[in-house]
C-alpha cells in the first residue's frame, strides 16, 4: 500500500506565533537602529528563512547586512526565551484532533518551516507533538522556501512518492513549493497569506476549518 505524507508549515499553519516574530524582529532593527519594522511586512515574510527575509524587509540593503540582522533576529529569539518573555505560541483550535484523525486514516506527518531545528523542536515539544512527524525539515539545512529541497527530504524520509503527498501552508511560498515539489498544495486560511495569494501560487484548495482540512488532505478536496 502508497505510504501517504501530510507534510505541513508551522508558523501560521499549526501554531500562530506572530506575535513572537514581530517583537524579534523590533529588536533586530533597534540593535542596528533601523525604527520600528512594518509588522504587517513583517507578517508577510513568515515561512522565509532568515536571511530571505531580511532581503525582502530591507531590498536595498547591502547582502552582508541582511546576514547581519538576520543574526540579531536570532539572538532576539535567544534573549526572548532566556528570560521567560517569550509569548505563548497557540496551537489553532482542532490542530491535535486533526492529527489523531490523520493517523487514525493511516497518513504520515512531516513538518518544513523557515524555523530553525532548534525552534522547531522547542515548540513540537512544548505542545507535545514532536513524536507525532516522521520527519522534520527547517531552514537551517535547506534553502529558503519555494525551493523544493524541504519537501524532497521529507518524502525521502517517510517513502512516500510525491503523487500521494500534499503540503499545507498558509503562505505563497508553501503552495509554490508544493508547485516545485510535484506534491498537491492545500492552502489554510487562519494564516499570513489571504486566499487568493493561495490561489494564485498554486493551491489546489483552501480550507477554512480543520474539518475542511481533513477532507481535503484525505481525498474530497471540498
Amino acid at each position: 500500500m502508497s505510504v501517504q505524507l501530510a507534510i505541513f508549515d508551522c508558523d501560521g499553519t499549526l501554531v500562530d506565533s506572530q506575535a513572537n516574530i514581530c517583537k524579534a524582529m523590533e529588536m533586530a532593527y533597534a540593535a542596528e537602529g533601523l525604527g520600528h519594522p512594518d509588522h504587517h511586512l513583517v507578517r508577510r515574510i513568515v515561512g522565509l528563512s532568515l536571511v530571505e527575509a531580511m532581503r525582502v524587509m530591507l531590498p536595498e540593503a547591502d547582502p552582508g547586512f541582511h546576514v547581519v540582522l538576520a543574526d540579531h533576529y536570532k539572538n532576539a529569539f535567544h534573549e526572548l526565551r532566556g528570560n521567560g518573555t517569550l509569548q505563548h505560541e497557540p496551537l489553532y483550535d482542532g490542530l491535535p484532533e486533526l492529527l489523531d484523525r490523520l493517523d487514525a486514516a493511516g497518513w504520515l506527518l512531516a513538518v518544513a518551516t523557515g524555523k530553525s531545528d532548534r525552534g522547531l523542536d522547542l515548540c513540537l515539544t512544548h505542545h507535545g507533538i514532536r513524536q507525532r512527524f516522521v520527519s522534520l525539515q527547517t531552514a537551517d539545512r535547506h534553502p529558503s522556501k519555494p525551493h523544493p529541497s524541504m519537501i524532497y527530504q521529507a518524502l525521502a524520509d517517510a517513502g512516500a512518492e510525491p503523487v500521494h503527498a500534499v503540503m499545507i501552508g498558509d503562505t505563497s511560498y508553501d503552495m509554490a513549493m508544493g508547485v516545485a515539489a510535484n506534491v498537491r498544495p492545500i492552502g489554510v486560511d487562519w494564516g499570513y497569506h489571504d486566499s487568493h495569494e493561495l490561489e494564485s501560487a498554486g493551491a489546489a484548495s483552501i480550507a477554512f476549518d480543520m474539518d475542511q482540512l481533513f477532507d481535503q488532505i484525505t481525498g474530497s478536496r471540498t
